[in-house]
Formats: C-alpha cells, sequence, structure tokens
C-alpha cells in the first residue's frame, strides 16, 4: 500500500511553493505526538529568524527516517531529484576534499528538508559566498559532569565580559540540550584555524577567571565538574545546532535564541519547544534579528592567543580520527582512554 502523501503550500520570496510531504503522521517525537506534518508546519511559522540565522551558508542535516529513537544519519550533499529551489555551495573539508554542500535560502527548501526526514539542521559558521571564512565566532558553553544548564547560564555573563573586553557583542542561545551558545558576529576576514585560535583565546580566559566553574580540557577525564568551553567546534568541519533548530531529544527541544535579560532572570530550556516557538515569535519577536548588523573584528582574541603562545600555552587538540565506539553518542567528544586502546 502506498504511503500517505499531501501537499503543503509554502510561500516565499518566489512566491508560492507545492512541496510534498509523505507521511505526515508519521510522530517524529512520540513521547509528544508531533509527527512531521507538526515539523514541516514549524518550519513555514519560524522560516523568517530560521533562515536570517541558517540561510545562505552551508548546511547539514541530521536526518531520522523513523522517528528521534531510530537510525540517524548526516546529509552534506544534495541527493539527486532534489528541488531546484534547493541550492548548494562548494567547500572545502579539511581533508582538502572539495565537494557541493546543500544550502537554504528560502521556506519551501526548510519543508524539503522535512521531507527528506531532517530534524536537525546544522549551518557552517560561513556564507555560500565565501565559505572558508567564518561571519561568526561560536562558543559552545558545554555542561560536564554534575553541572547543568544552570551552570553554563552562571558562567555566562562573565563570558560576555570576557568577549566584551576584546572588542566584541555576544549573543545567546539555548543549544536546546544542556548547555548554551554563545555567537559573536565577525568581520569575515579570517579563516576557521584563526577563528579556532581566537576561541582558544576566549576560553583561557574565561578559564583564567573562573579555575572552579569553567574548563578548557579536551579530555572528559579532566573536565571535572566545570562548564567546559568546546573549542573544537570552531573547527571547519564542526558544526552546531542552528538557532531555531529542532534538537532529537524528548519534548522536541528547539535551540532558542534569548536575550541576556531572559537569561540573567532564569529561562527552562525544556519550555522551548517546536510546539512553543511559534507563539513565541510572534509575541516576543526574534532575538537575534539583528545580530549580523554589526560585525566584529578578533584582532585582540589573536593577540591574546599570540600572548599565551609566548607564555608556552600550544596548540589544544583537534578532535581525533577515529571510528565511533560501540554505542557512543555522536558528536560527543571521545575520552583519552578511548584514544590510547
Amino acid at each position: 500500500m502506498a504511503s500517505e502523501r499531501i501537499t503543503l503550500t509554502v510561500p516565499g520570496p518566489h512566491g508560492d511553493r507545492e512541496v510534498g510531504l509523505s507521511s505526515p503522521r508519521r510522530e517524529l517525537w512520540p513521547d509528544s505526538g508531533i509527527t512531521k506534518r507538526d515539523l514541516a508546519e514549524y518550519m513555514i511559522a519560524v522560516s523568517g529568524p530560521f533562515l536570517t540565522a541558517n540561510g545562505d551558508r552551508p548546511v547539514s542535516l541530521e536526518r531520522f527516517p523513523d522517528g528521534i529513537d531510530g537510525e540517524r544519519f548526516y546529509s552534506k550533499n544534495p541527493p539527486k531529484g532534489a528541488p531546484d529551489f534547493v541550492e548548494a555551495a562548494t567547500v572545502t573539508y579539511n581533508s582538502g576534499r572539495r565537494h557541493p554542500q546543500l544550502v537554504l535560502t528560502e521556506p519551501a527548501a526548510t519543508v524539503w528538508a522535512v521531507q527528506m526526514n531532517t530534524v536537525v539542521f546544522h549551518p557552517w559558521a560561513s556564507l555560500a559566498a565565501d565559505t572558508d571564512r567564518p561571519v561568526e565566532l561560536r562558543i559552545d558553553l558545554d555542561p560536564h559532569g554534575a553541572t547543568d544548564f544552570d551552570d553554563a547560564a552562571a558562567v555566562a555573563p562573565e563570558l560576555r565580559a570576557v568577549l566584551r573586553d576584546a572588542g566584541l557583542e555576544p549573543w545567546v542561545k539555548t543549544s536546546g540540550s544542556r548547555g548554551l551558545h554563545v555567537f559573536c558576529p565577525i568581520e569575515p576576514t579570517h579563516e576557521f584555524l584563526d577563528v579556532r585560535h581566537a576561541v582558544i583565546a576566549v576560553g583561557r580566559e574565561l578559564e583564567r577567571r573562573l579555575p572552579e566553574r569553567v574548563t578548557t580540557a579536551w579530555w572528559k577525564e579532566e573536565r571535572g565538574d566545570r562548564v567546559f568551553v568546546d573549542f573544537n567546534q570552531a573547527n571547519r568541519d564542526r558544526t552546531m545546532a542552528g538557532a531555531y533548530s529542532p534538537r532529537a531529544l524528548p519534548g522536541a527541544p528547539v535551540s532558542t535564541p534569548i536575550t541576556w535579560e531572559e537569561l540573567e532572570a532564569g529561562v527552562d530550556p525544556a519550555s522551548f519547544t517546536v510546539r512553543s516557538i511559534p507563539e513565541r515569535i510572534a509575541t516576543v519577536g526574534d532575538p537575534w534579528a539583528d545580530l549580523a548588523s554589526r560585525p566584529g573584528r578578533i584582532d585582540t582574541l589573536l593577540e591574546w592567543w599570540a600572548r599565551d603562545l609566548d607564555a608556552g600555552l600550544g596548540e589544544l587538540p583537534f578532535p581525533p580520527d577515529f571510528p565511533k565506539m560501540p554505542g557512543e553518542p555522536p558528536r560527543v567528544q571521545p575520552s583519552r582512554a578511548k584514544k590510547d586502546r
């Protein structure tokens, strides 16, 4: 028997487009009863701020053909048969290989991604016009050990102060999980490795100011109960869930831009979901609407990096190139013990 299929009308800059959606009643989040159609309608509702934050740049799609409890895999390259409104840009990976990667530029493309069973959108920090030079400095505050979201929220204001000391303006969003993402718009003047070094400089300065609460230790055994500044998320080939992207976690949480005032007053990241975000945008607006309007420069951070090199602090580890261990969740930093096997 053929699967059920519907057609959604998706408004966009080039007029309405008709996008087919198969198995619209399939539950992607069984615990919440949120279906594939619900997700497609969510993407239409949030398409403006979503594309402002994630559009016109390379993106990887994290796909779940059987819902979040089933198999997952990533798509980077445009598949055969993709509609002509799904664009691509040629990118260079760390290996030196060059290949076209998906680029989303209009609402219909995001609904097409849902038709391809995408749940999580992972945009690059660079734009399609110049994929080698990031337009954002991104910092992932990742709670480790006994720490949680509240611990990340407690150190975030000091991170904001560090970034402002370097002449940058930080913006914050929930990760959709336990952590926080802090972004700074930057001029596209440097390649990914320089931006990674700038992030390391930030992390080291934050660690100096809050040594009992923050760590830049890559190996999990060395972090303790501290918030980890994940500097390797600044690598060319690493991405994090984009603003307004759902996460493949119970409750259908969304990585949600918030104001610093909201963070200070206290927020519950679990309250930001596929069901609640459209109403939030309608009533509160998009806190990141003006993020790209005043990009800064990373010159001061690179001076801090050079200062730390002169003081004997060298490069920090890159992600090791070895297969994931059986049962290890995707995109989790490996342990030193596993590396040494």
